[in-house]
């Protein structure tokens, strides 16, 4: 029962500092410059294990969709299935798991050894108030960057995946991109692009909450980073469910 109190007080917790974080990000002044610093952290930095991950996922599902379809004489559609799976599910979902685990656990790590360390309530003596300064770069600048990383691993899996096609099961490369390009409709990459807005900010405010609340030292700061990957990974699937049944009923 205690243990249920704290998961509710806990979700209660990141819905207010959501709303905090959302208020503040409308008020001037905008730090522009740090969000630009979290945007080089949370994509660019993140681009090695994004690009290996959509590459890798999408040669193997390429293989294994070649062969379970040439047993029904549907070789041809590979690429319609592939591209699909790719654009609407596997690149938003791995891009954030991959993001999530690298990222998040960081921020956790530097917010949490600036609370083990005093260093917030330094900032609030000075009149800084640490969700302004913190927090609202690293969402917004999660919020930016995951549809970007996305965008990437949609165009290099389906690369990765043609050329697989090409030479493990002789499908023309020039007929598989023609069928990725009729089967793939605008309104499907919208629909992948749009999750990853959400789940960029959800990475990254899960992950500042955590740091914030970090106590115990280095061995709190060591359970934060550890909480900040199991429950941003598990916050992503479950989103993507509730997000992708909206999406299907608005038409995307």
């Amino acid at each position: 029962m205690i243990e249920l109190r704290r998961k509710v007080e806990d979700v209660g917790a990141t819905a207010v500092l959501a709303w905090r974080t959302t208020v503040r990000a409308f008020q001037p002044p905008w730090n522009l410059r740090e969000i630009g610093r979290q945007i080089e952290t949370i994509g660019y930095q993140s681009l090695s294990v994004v690009v290996l991950t959509a590459v890798f996922s999408s040669m193997v599902m390429t293989v294994q969709f070649a062969v379970q379809l040439a047993r029904f004489g549907a070789k041809e559609y590979v690429g319609d299935v592939v591209s699909l799976s790719l654009v609407r599910e596997l690149g938003p979902v791995l891009t954030a798991l991959m993001v999530g685990g690298r990222v998040g656990a960081g921020i956790a790590a530097e917010l949490g050894s600036m609370s083990v360390t005093e260093q917030l309530d330094a900032m609030r003596a000075m009149g800084a108030d640490p969700i302004k300064e913190l927090v609202v770069p690293r969402v917004v600048a999660g919020a930016i960057a995951l549809p970007l990383l996305t965008l990437l691993a949609n165009v290099l899996g389906i690369a990765g995946a043609m050329a697989i096609a090409r030479l493990d099961s002789g499908v023309n490369m020039t007929y598989f991109l023609n069928a990725t390009l009729r089967a793939v409709q605008l309104s499907d990459l919208a629909g992948g692009l749009t999750k990853t807005v959400f789940f960029g900010a959800a990475i990254t405010l899960i992950a500042c909450k955590i740091g914030l609340a970090t106590r115990g030292g280095t061995e709190g700061v060591g359970r934060a980073t550890t909480q900040t990957v199991v429950i941003t990974s598990v916050v992503t699937l479950i989103a993507d469910f509730v997000l992708t049944k909206g999406l299907l009923e608005l038409g995307l």
